[in-house]
């Protein structure tokens, strides 16, 4: 039987960039770049500029540790909340550009998903609350399911289990 791994402090990770200590962005990088790299992938969907997207995310992060106020958020969840946000500035700037031209279609249809994004909002009060609330937890705050689980009070295989299905759903009414 092994122990289970403790969980990782974001917020003191923060709190240790915003005195200078580069040792806590190594680490912070070492553990959420694959999963940052990830989200700018599906927003961009190109792996080279995912690549730098997440570089200057964790720019943005090193330089703005020290203004990071956990009584609005989670220090997880800002770190997305700064990945996704360069990801959608260089999708609508580029957008911009790029009207008009054919030979960009990545661009354009991360752009397209960007304008539709006000449908998500109808497809999420579509949800059972309890499923809704997973994957608020999981998209928004960047909770792990674990993280979930112990935050719900949910068996960890429930809120994977609804994680799937709501994503399946939203898939469904998104269209």
């Amino acid at each position: 039987m092994s122990l289970p791994e403790p969980l990782f402090d974001y917020e003191a990770h923060l709190a240790a960039c915003g005195r200078g200590e580069r040792q806590a962005l190594r680490d912070l990088y070492v553990q959420e770049s694959p999963r940052l790299l990830g989200v700018a992938k599906r927003l961009v969907r190109d792996t080279a500029l995912a690549e730098d997207i997440v570089h200057d995310a964790f720019l943005k992060i090193w330089t703005g540790a020290a203004r990071f106020d956990p009584a609005r958020g989670s220090a997880r969840g800002w770190m997305y909340s700064v990945t996704r946000h360069l990801a959608l500035n260089f999708i609508r700037d580029h957008s911009r550009e790029t009207q008009g031209e054919p030979d960009v279609p990545i661009i354009t249809e991360a752009f397209d998903a960007h304008l539709h994004s006000g449908r998500i909002h109808h497809c999420l009060e579509q949800l059972d609350p309890d499923r809704r609330s997973c994957i608020v937890h999981a998209y928004v705050d960047g909770y792990s399911h674990a993280q979930i689980s112990h935050k719900l009070g949910t068996p960890l295989g429930t809120v994977k289990a609804w994680i799937r299905r709501s994503l399946t759903a939203l898939r469904e009414c998104m269209g």
